[in-house]
């Protein structure tokens, strides 16, 4: 997979091995075989065993799965080593698509150990919304819109919001995020209590 330049306007992908060596750890920690795992996740043997050898391309709701599955937050698959001073410029960092809607999520921050939050920086444009899945149990998200308009909550009770509004929702029950004009940006904070 490789990085895609700065300022090119699509965003870098994230690289395999980090994916593959996260799974590998997350999974070995939780005692689970692959094809438990897979199991779990509702996905394919074949999938997560690719994943693992560093190859395929796993789209956000895939990798959401396996985290779901191995009760650890998101970013605990996606996140890079850390260096002691990191700056992400704008456009840049790791992202991944998703496959549902035109929706790409940049990690900007995991929590670090001992805490439990990640802050991402999404960008969305109109068409079909991001349902997602609920998060492991406790998680709540934190959301404050950059640009454009959206709408998003738990389901049934989606609020539409403009920038600098914020709003908190509970993240583990299931939820939804959809941009309603072209150029929607919104930094999400993900709780894990």
């Amino acid at each position: 997979m490789t990085d895609s330049a700065p300022g090119s306007g699509t965003p870098p992908r994230l690289p395999l091995d980090w994916i593959a060596a996260s799974l590998r750890r997350e999974r070995t920690r939780a005692g689970l075989s692959l094809s438990e795992l897979a199991k779990r996740a509702g996905i394919a043997k074949s999938t997560l065993s690719q994943l693992e050898a560093a190859s395929g391309n796993p789209s956000m709701e895939t990798i959401w799965a396996l985290g779901v599955a191995l009760g650890v937050p998101f970013s605990a698959l996606v996140e890079p080593p850390a260096p002691a001073v990191r700056v992400i410029r704008a456009g840049e960092g790791p992202a991944v698509a998703s496959e549902q809607a035109n929706y790409v999520a940049t990690l900007l921050s995991a929590c670090p150990p001992g805490a439990r939050r990640d802050i991402y920086h999404l960008r969305a444009e109109p068409g079909a919304a991001r349902e997602s899945e609920p998060h492991i149990p406790g998680s709540v998200e934190h959301l404050i819109v950059s640009s454009g308009r959206v709408k998003a909550g738990p389901r049934g009770e989606s609020v539409e919001l403009g920038p600098g509004d914020y709003m908190t929702y509970r993240g583990d029950v299931p939820h939804a995020y959809e941009a309603l004009v072209p150029g929607t940006t919104f930094v999400l904070i993900m709780q894990h209590i």
